[in-house]
């Protein structure tokens, strides 16, 4: 059917496995999950719940059935309800008892947590994969130098493989923000309408450490250390605003990393990787555009921008809750995560295919290297017995001087050639050029790739290697 919207969010750019956790099937899977460990909860705590009940919930959490689900709701407009009451068409002597003292946060807000989680775990491990195929292409380049930029302007020579531990030491910053929003995600629990647990503490007639092993139990059963301590109806909504934080920090790094290799492939050094079939231009056949870095540009802003939206819900919240928090979360959490997915995918994509012109970087070094070997002439030229005030000057005039024929005439840069004929340095040519290795001026930069890889990269990478995808996902267009 192609006469209704749909996100491309959905259609072009996420994963099927992301796409899964922010499906109707996981969630209301999960809520009956939660409905399980609740009454499996209350049962082992004295409440009048039997063990028939949780073995008639736990044989329908994943048969759902839709259709009354959906039936109930036109009739109730309330998701929660119309849940229960089909749950309970194919659990009927659980029906008395299915959410027994809980408020609809319960399963929602536990629900958003759980999926929050499993989400940032997958993209953990997507983060790993791109920082993994980086880390290759860095060890592969860590000699060959390159152009340094600041400012877009030729500085010193750094290496191609210096340059791409940038990119990673961005991503590696971001999965250790990821990790620790998984460390610290806790469960709502079941905290009743207000997060008295008022319902509960009825329930067990004013046991209060009955309430709190009920959230005990609910927590270990569901996977996490343990609940929120403190809540109104809700989770605090400044746990989605953080954890969509990192994730327009993830899509900061991508746009970094995308925007650095658009613009060595505007120079022809480094360029994406471009299939056989593919297209560049509908109009200009000969283009190669980088297309897929200008996706990862494309959606990282649009993660950027929507990470305000939990930001402003978080700051307008009043009391104990409102519900406008609702309708904006359903779509700028889920939506987030996806963008972060498809963004990941490009980038595990692109650095494993990253197309690397030698001879292009050579010249664009040979062009610029003798500006930059001009500091070791002239110590040379000092060295051998000249005025280091005098050679200063006449070093930049002659610079200026090979810089107007570049730039005016289109020559090529000839400031070696003047500095060799003129008298005041006693340098011969072949001298000169003796001293223009472009491996003499990348600094460490060799070294500082190696270092980090297996100091830090390498290390990571081992300690997580079965959380590595198991395959990689193909970008879908």
């Amino acid at each position: 059917m192609k006469s209704k919207y749909e996100s491309p969010l959905s259609s072009r750019y996420a994963s099927d496995e992301m796409l899964y956790l922010f499906s109707p099937d996981c969630k209301f899977r999960t809520w009956r999950r939660l409905w399980v460990a609740l009454a499996r909860a209350e049962h082992r705590l004295g409440l009048p719940v039997t063990e028939e009940q949780i073995a008639e919930l736990e044989a329908h959490v994943e048969d759902i059935n839709y259709d009354s689900a959906d039936e109930w709701e036109r009739k109730l407009r309330h998701d929660v309800m119309a849940h229960i009451h089909a749950y309970g068409e194919l659990c009927p002597n659980a029906m008395p008892i299915i959410h027994l003292g809980a408020t609809s946060c319960y399963v929602t807000d536990n629900t958003d947590i759980i999926i929050m989680r499993s989400a940032l775990e997958l993209v953990a491990s997507k983060l790993l994969m791109a920082i993994s195929r980086l880390a290759d292409f860095a060890e592969k380049y860590a000699d060959m130098p390159t152009l340094g930029f600041t400012h877009f302007q030729p500085a010193q020579l750094v290496t191609v493989g210096k340059r791409a531990t940038l990119w990673i030491r961005d991503l590696m910053a971001d999965f250790e923000e990821v990790e620790y929003r998984i460390s610290t995600l806790k469960l709502l629990g079941s905290k009743g309408t207000t997060g008295t647990q008022a319902s509960f503490l009825e329930l067990f007639e004013g046991d209060h450490e009955k309430c709190k092993e009920l959230e005990r139990l609910i927590a270990e059963e569901m996977g996490f250390a343990k609940c929120e301590p403190v809540s109104g109806q809700t989770y605090s909504r400044k746990t989605d605003a953080f954890v969509l934080a990192t994730l327009a920090g993830i899509a900061e790094s991508a746009s970094k990393f995308a925007t650095d290799v658009r613009l060595l492939s505007h120079l022809k050094e480094v360029e994406e990787p471009f299939e056989t079939k593919q297209v560049g231009s509908s109009a200009m056949p000969y283009k190669r555009n980088p297309m897929r870095c200008e996706r990862i540009c494309a959606l990282a802003r649009y993660v950027i921008a929507d990470a305000q939206n939990p930001a402003f819900t978080a700051a307008t919240q009043w009391f104990e809750r409102t519900l406008d928090d609702s309708a904006n979360k359903r779509i700028s959490t889920g939506e987030a995560f996806l963008a972060v997915d498809a963004i990941l995918g490009i980038i595990i994509n692109v650095a494993g295919g990253l197309t690397v012109h030698p001879k292009v970087i050579e010249k664009h070094v040979a062009e610029e290297l003798p500006f930059m070997a001009s500091e070791n002439i002239l110590m040379d030229a000092v060295k051998a017995g000249g005025d280091r005030q005098e050679l200063h000057e006449r070093i930049r005039e002659h610079s200026l001087g090979a810089g107007y024929a570049v730039k005016e005439e289109g020559k090529p840069n000839d400031l070696i050639e003047r500095i060799a004929a003129d008298p005041a340095f006693g340098l011969s040519l072949d001298e000169l050029k003796a001293g223009l290795d472009p491996r003499k001026y990348v600094g460490r930069s060799p070294e500082q790739v190696r270092e980090y890889l297996s100091e830090e990269v390498r290390p990571l990478l081992e300690k997580n290697k079965a959380r590595l995808p198991k395959s990689e996902s193909e970008l879908k267009v």
